[in-house]
């Protein structure tokens, strides 16, 4: 299991000193004693970098042709990265740059059958409305709505975040949350968050309200499983029933859950392995900072702690992305600093960050870290880190991409 993650050996929690003058031992104290004003220039500085690298690497090396134009692993993670650049730096050369790389995405899906903000149309249309809608293009905007609205989910679909109705309920909440309120009508959304709450019922039970299925598994994290669909869940308009099952359904999680306080990946596993945001305490731990956020519980916010000492403790991984890496575990900390107010989350965030800063490129170099299978990725790669290193400008306003709005 230790192979999986580096031993925490930083501090549980380091106050701030005043200036970055004093001395110490090693580059990362250094960095976890630095005021958050000091470490996010140096954070945004190598965002910036990280950020021309995949542009160059994903999308202008190859010749601005889309072989991948999913958000996970493609082309559109990249214009999403370049987005949160704008929004951080006001640099309208990156809406730009967005916007051409979001039309080749559009000309790459034709055929395309998957439907959700992460891997399907719903992202590239969701991102691309926007985008343009922030570049001030309305036409542009209006087309990506338009083509939005046009998107049919098939019966079959499954019910999970990555490939199935969970995944186009959130582009419709993400739509609705940066162009207009009713840019997706609530009426369409009800039919998507009937058919959830139907085929959880289907598989539920009286200790279990809500279960599903995903290739014949009954998995329990945010990918692909009861976290993430819990999740899209709480940002819509449940029904008081609806709200009980979701309820039931985190209470059946928590009371399940490892001893260790890790989650199981799906139902009946038994190796307390896995510390990602797609299986584990991570995402599991954003959807109970939802939860305590929603139906203001104090044992949902008691859960988010005890997930996110699991993080810290077992978190920092030996990858770098998003999904199953230290810069998606970073974002557990942001939700649970904007949940509590307590610096010491905070701090955790930084800490994170401070190890990749300081540490990933040499860990990298000697093999015992990953860049991810598609190294330039937002979700597999260094894409993430550099979106982790933007967020930290603003840490409030922080939110794990694809999942918190």
């Amino acid at each position: 299991m230790g192979d999986r993650f580096f031993p925490n050996e930083m501090p549980a929690y380091v106050p701030e000193t005043e200036s970055s003058t004093a001395e110490f031992d090693d580059s990362l104290t250094k960095l976890l004693h630095l005021p958050l004003n000091i470490l996010s220039d140096l954070l945004k500085k190598d965002a910036l970098d990280i950020k021309h690298t995949v542009v160059k690497e994903s999308w202008l090396g190859l010749g601005k042709r889309v072989r991948d134009f999913s958000l996970y692993t493609g082309a559109l993670g990249t214009a999403f990265l370049l987005f949160k650049a704008y929004q951080v730096t006001g640099d309208k050369s990156d809406l730009d740059f967005s916007i051409d790389i979001i039309k080749a995405c559009e000309t790459a899906l034709q055929g395309s059958r998957r439907v959700t903000f992460l891997s399907g149309e719903a992202g590239v249309y969701a991102l691309g409305a926007v985008v343009a809608h922030h570049n001030g293009d309305k036409e542009l905007c209006q087309h990506y709505v338009s083509h939005f609205k046009e998107i049919k989910l098939s019966i079959d679909l499954p019910d999970e975040l990555l490939y199935g109705r969970a995944g186009f309920l959130w582009a419709c909440l993400f739509l609705n949350k940066h162009i207009a309120p009713n840019t997706v009508s609530s009426n369409r959304m009800r039919v998507v968050v009937n058919e959830i709450m139907r085929s959880g019922r289907k598989l539920g039970n009286v200790s279990c309200p809500l279960m599903y299925e995903w290739h014949g598994k009954r998995y329990w994290g945010a990918a692909h499983g009861l976290a993430g669909i819990m999740n899209v869940l709480m940002d819509t308009e449940l029904k008081p029933d609806e709200a009980e099952d979701v309820k039931g359904t985190l209470r059946y999680m928590i009371k399940n859950r490892f001893a260790s306080g890790n989650y199981p990946s799906s139902e009946g596993k038994e190796a307390d392995e896995l510390v990602h945001w797609c299986h584990g305490a991570p995402g599991v731990a954003l959807t109970l900072v939802k939860a305590a956020e929603v139906f203001k519980g104090e044992e949902f916010v008691q859960a988010a702690i005890d997930a996110g000492d699991v993080v810290w403790n077992r978190g920092l991984l030996k990858r770098v992305g998003i999904c199953h890496g230290i810069s998606g575990n970073a974002y557990v900390f942001l939700s649970l600093y904007r949940l509590t107010g307590k610096p010491e989350y905070l701090y955790r965030a930084k800490a994170f960050a401070c190890f990749l800063h300081d540490r990933c490129e040499t860990l990298v170099s000697e093999g015992v870290m990953h860049r991810g299978d598609r190294p330039y990725s937002l979700f597999e790669g260094i894409g993430g880190m550099a979106l982790l290193f933007f967020d930290m400008t603003e840490p409030s306003k922080a939110r794990f991409p694809a999942y918190e709005l």
